[in-house]
């Protein structure tokens, strides 16, 4: 391997690769608090939903781009079998709140909110944020005690609603 192959490899890894944090997350963790605003104007905290319903944040790379325009829409026409279930979902990144709610308004009718971490602190608590500065794609999936109860990184895009609810009828974490 030449040193320029090597440098190569070595700098597309590092673009790729989530933060430490991201390794130190797992099941049965506390899941960070978080607050942030959504595209429908409202700011919402973890801590909001405490004893109340489990939470679900897809985190996702950027708002316009092609997997996650298929991942938001499968929350949006297929968001009716995650209705019945009782729990707080949303899609998240690290796009400013203006882009992602022109992002939701570009969807037509996105009837959950898209969340905004523009600081990306958030995203550096939940391990999420990649070398090159964009969110990596995985799911949070958070009981009502605020644990974090699995953990999603290869997400399908295109049945990520149905994907989700599956996993939230496994979990038990689907309320009633």
């Amino acid at each position: 391997m030449t040193h320029r192959t090597f440098l190569g490899l070595a700098l597309a890894l590092a673009f790729a690769a989530p933060t430490r944090a991201a390794d130190a997350l797992k099941a049965g963790d506390t899941a960070p608090e978080f607050s942030m605003k959504g595209s429908d104007g409202k700011t919402y905290t973890l801590s909001d939903f405490k004893g109340k319903k489990a939470v679900v944040v897809a985190w996702y790379p950027k708002a316009f781009t092609g997997g996650c325009t298929a991942e938001c829409k499968s929350f949006q026409e297929d968001g009716s079998v995650l209705k019945g279930l009782d729990v707080a979902y949303f899609t998240a990144s690290v796009d400013s709140v203006e882009k992602n709610t022109d992002f939701a308004k570009s969807l037509s009718v996105v009837d959950y909110p898209i969340l905004s971490d523009p600081d990306k602190s958030v995203a550096k608590a939940y391990g999420v944020l990649g070398g090159a500065g964009f969110a990596q794609r995985w799911t949070f999936y958070i009981d009502k005690e605020g644990k974090i109860a699995a953990i999603d990184k290869k997400v399908n895009t295109k049945k990520a609603a149905p994907d989700v609810a599956a996993k939230l009828k496994e979990l038990g974490l689907a309320g009633k």
